[in-house]
């Protein structure tokens, strides 16, 4: 009964990283419409890259907000607010009526998708147990890569509306709702994070909270094991570090090791793949339809890949092996894509161009993995 709650929460509160995927996403198909393109003045190849670079700027601020602001003011509260951040940024989005108009709508709905993916990783494994922290937290990549498929099939069936700004308002505009039932959520059913309630002292509030998400334990074993938490936290409070400085100091092995691993996904060119696909698969000569189709298709095996990968593989195989692997056949495979690319570009043959896109639907494999 306890883990299947826990299951629960762990897929409403993902719905922050599926907004993120989704507003990810959603960018990839649409500066593919040229109802997008022609609706905004034909924006140059800059300002065509900056409806990308603009979001992910938002990404990093709100990452950073995160570290800065998220403790003080609690898991569910700093999740509201980016909650009330993101409806705003995507009702502009829908609404734009120039470039401008558009790229501060990204901007807006960056700063708080950096902040809920940067947020409900961590809530999520606050609340979970030991046994089931890998499940449970591997919810919020399942909750990217949904977002992610969901944009880019949305987009894919949207180029079927007629000619204009419905082709990519619409998709923009299902954005909306999600934040504001995120909202609610938070406000009514979601559970805090005990963890976060003992740091800050609310011992009876931290027990209340304990007890709701581990409802499958039995009154003696949820006293121990909240005793055994309570104490771990408090030895954590009287050795938490003050600033930067002193984690470098104490512990440069465990920060530069998160640091490494946090860069390298990013450095792997997923991003790169992820935006600008639908100019891949152009190059090789693929009609609009069947470049938003392919899209679709890329969105869906990496959902699939990230779910098989929670599921069976995180608990059971350990997060360093995974890693190490993972990043040794995404360099393989990016030296595979590039070669095929460059071989078929220009090229009639059906076959080899069939093999070049091969190349980034087996990239998104392995980086999921």
């Amino acid at each position: 009964m306890g883990l299947w709650y826990t299951f629960g929460i762990a897929l409403f509160a993902a719905i922050g990283t599926f907004l993120f995927g989704f507003d990810t996403g959603i960018a990839t198909t649409t500066i593919a419409h040229q109802s997008w393109i022609d609706y905004m003045d034909h924006p140059s190849k800059g300002l065509t890259g900056a409806v990308v670079a603009v979001y992910i700027a938002g990404e990093a601020l709100g990452a950073l907000t995160q570290t800065a602001v998220g403790d003080r003011l609690g898991r569910l509260r700093f999740m509201q607010a980016l909650c009330v951040v993101v409806t705003i940024g995507t009702v502009i989005q829908t609404a734009s009526v120039n470039i401008g108009m558009f790229l501060a709508g990204r901007v807006l709905a960056g700063y708080a998708v950096g902040g809920l993916v940067g947020t409900v990783p961590i809530y999520l494994s606050e609340i979970s147990s030991p046994q089931h922290r890998g499940l449970i937290g591997g919810i919020s990549g399942c909750g990217i890569a949904f977002g992610t498929m969901m944009s880019n099939w949305v987009g894919f069936a949207c180029s079927y509306a007629s000619y204009g700004p419905t082709q990519w308002r619409l998709p923009l505009g299902m954005q909306v709702p999600w934040g504001v039932i995120l909202f609610c959520g938070l406000a009514t059913f979601m559970p805090d994070s005990p963890r976060q309630l003992l740091r800050i002292g609310k011992v009876d509030d931290a027990r209340r909270e304990f007890l709701k998400i581990r409802r499958d334990l039995d009154p003696q074993s949820a006293y121990e094991e909240f005793a055994l938490m309570r104490a771990q936290i408090e030895y954590e409070v009287e050795r938490e570090v003050k600033s930067y400085k002193e984690i470098f100091r104490l512990f440069r092995h465990r920060a530069l090791v998160s640091i490494a691993v946090q860069t390298m996904t990013s450095l792997t060119g997923v991003n790169v793949i992820q935006y600008y696909q639908t100019i891949l698969y152009k190059s090789l000569g693929i009609g609009p339809k069947q470049i938003l189709a392919l899209a679709g298709v890329y969105g869906t095996i990496a959902f699939l890949s990230n779910a098989i990968t929670t599921a069976f593989l995180t608990d059971q195989w350990g997060r360093r092996k995974m890693i190490l692997t993972g990043l040794g056949g995404i360099v393989i495979v990016e030296i595979y894509a590039a070669v095929m690319q460059r071989q078929f570009q220009n090229s009639d043959n059906q076959v080899g161009k069939g093999f070049a896109i091969l190349g980034i639907y087996l990239f998104v494999v392995t980086y999921c993995k």
